[in-house]
C-alpha cells in the first residue's frame, strides 16, 4: 500500500474546488480517499457551522464523483475539522489517500494510515469510561486497518468525539439519565479528555481502567497521552479516529514525526520535529526546499490553566471579551509557522491530557530525502 496526502486550501468554508480539480485531473481517485482532517474559520466553539459545512460539502462531491451514498461515505470516512484560524492560521483540509495492496514487509517504513469508526455513543456515555472504552477499541481497529502491530509505530490518533448538545441532554434525561455536564463547553472538554484517555489505554500509555481515568479527567493532569489529538463536536455521533504511524507494508516517501510540546513557547520541540524528518532549517526557519517537502502539520494545544507560562502571569483564562482557545491557537499557531514558513497548519486548542499540562504535540508530515 502506499499513502499519499494532499493539503488544498479553501476560499471559504464550504470550498472543495481544489479538491474536485485533483479529480478531474487524474490526480487523485475518489474511491481512494480515506480521511480528512481540516481547519474551518469558524469559532471553534459548540456552535461553529463551518464544520458542518464543510463535512456537508466534501459528502456532496465524493457521493457525486464515486456514486455512493453520502450517509454511507460518512460512516466510513473520518472527517476532523477544527474551527477557528486566529492569527496567521490558513483555513485548508488534508486529504489522505491509499492504494495497492499491502506490502512485503522487506522496505523501510513508510507512513501508514489506519481509520475506525465507533458505535454512536448515547449522550449519557459522553465523557465517561464507558467512552473511553470505545475510543480504545476504534483505535486498536483503526491500527489494525493501518498495518501497525506494535503501538511503538504509532506517531499520532486524530480522534473526532461526539459532544452533549441541549438536545442531547433532555433526551437522557427522559430516559432517567444524566449527562457529564449540562454546561456545553464542559461537555466538550469531558469528550476530548475521554478521547485523549482512550488513545492511551490503546497504546499502553496508560494502564488504569477506564473508570479510574474518566475520575482523572480534567483533574490529574499529570496522566495524559504523548500522542492523542482529540476535538469534539455536536456534527458526529460515534468517535472518528485516524492512526498515523510507520509500517513496512507500506511504500511510498512520506513518513511522520511527533513530539510533545511541554508549554506554549516550546519552539524547540518544532525544531527537533522537522530534524526528526531531515527537513533542513535556515536562519530558524525551513527552507524553501524543506518547506515543499511538507505535507502536513497538525498541532494541539492549551492555554495553561495555572496562569502562567515559565513563571510568567498570562491572560488567556481572565479575558471575558476573548475565549481562551482562540488567544493560545493564535499565539502556537504563529510560533509553529514561524518555524514552518507556512499558515496551513492544523492548530487545535483543547489539549486536555494531550502531551503535558499547558503544552501539547506537534506532528509534521513530510516526504524522506530521496
Amino acid at each position: 500500500m502506499q499513502a499519499a496526502v494532499h493539503r488544498l486550501s479553501m476560499r471559504h468554508p464550504g470550498d472543495v474546488s481544489e479538491l474536485e480539480a485533483l479529480f478531474h485531473a487524474g490526480a487523485l481517485r475518489p474511491a481512494d480517499v480515506v480521511a480528512v482532517i481540516g481547519k474551518t474559520e469558524g469559532n471553534g466553539g459548540v456552535n461553529d457551522f463551518t464544520r458542518g459545512y464543510f463535512t456537508q460539502s466534501l459528502l456532496a462531491l465524493l457521493a457525486r464523483r464515486t456514486g455512493e451514498d453520502a450517509a454511507a461515505l460518512a460512516g466510513r470516512i473520518p472527517c476532523v475539522l477544527s474551527g477557528g484560524c486566529e492569527g496567521v492560521l490558513s483555513p485548508h483540509y488534508l486529504v489522505f489517500s491509499r492504494r495497492g495492496e499491502a506490502a512485503g514487509g522487506d522496505g523501510p517504513p513508510a507512513l501508514a494510515i489506519g481509520v475506525a469508526m465507533s458505535e454512536p455513543l448515547q449522550p449519557e456515555d459522553i465523557g465517561r469510561g464507558g467512552h473511553i472504552r470505545s475510543v480504545a477499541a476504534a483505535v486498536r481497529r483503526a491500527m489494525a486497518d493501518a498495518r501497525i502491530a506494535s503501538p511503538a509505530d504509532v506517531q499520532l490518533v486524530q480522534v473526532k468525539c461526539p459532544t452533549v448538545t441541549v438536545a442531547g441532554a433532555q433526551d437522557a434525561a427522559a430516559r432517567g439519565r444524566t449527562v457529564v455536564s449540562q454546561d456545553p463547553n464542559r461537555a466538550m472538554a469531558h469528550a476530548r479528555v475521554a478521547g485523549a484517555f482512550g488513545v492511551a489505554q490503546a497504546l499502553g500509555e496508560l494502564d488504569h481502567d477506564a473508570e479510574a481515568l474518566s475520575l482523572a479527567g480534567l483533574a490529574d493532569f499529570g496522566q495524559y497521552s504523548d500522542k492523542a489529538s482529540i476535538s469534539s463536536g455536536v456534527e458526529v455521533r460515534c468517535n472518528e479516529v485516524i492512526v498515523l504511524g510507520a509500517s513496512r507494508a507500506w511504500r511510498g516517501p512520506l513518513r511522520i514525526a511527533c513530539r510533545p510540546m511541554r508549554d506554549a513557547l516550546d519552539i524547540g520541540a518544532v525544531y527537533d520535529t522537522c530534524r526528526d524528518l531531515g527537513l533542513e532549517l535556515r536562519q530558524h526557519q525551513l527552507t524553501p526546499a524543506a518547506r515543499a517537502r511538507v505535507a502536513g502539520v497538525l498541532v494541539k494545544c492549551e492555554p495553561d490553566r495555572r496562569g502562567s507560562v515559565r513563571g510568567q502571569r498570562h491572560t488567556m483564562l481572565d479575558d471575558t471579551d476573548i475565549n481562551a482557545q482562540r488567544h493560545i491557537r493564535g499565539a502556537v499557531g504563529g510560533l509553529v509557522a514561524g518555524v514552518l514558513g507556512d499558515g496551513r497548519l492544523f492548530v487545535s486548542g483543547g489539549a486536555e491530557h494531550q502531551g503535558p499540562d499547558g503544552g501539547g504535540l506537534v506532528a509534521v508530515i513530510a516526504e524522506a530525502l530521496a
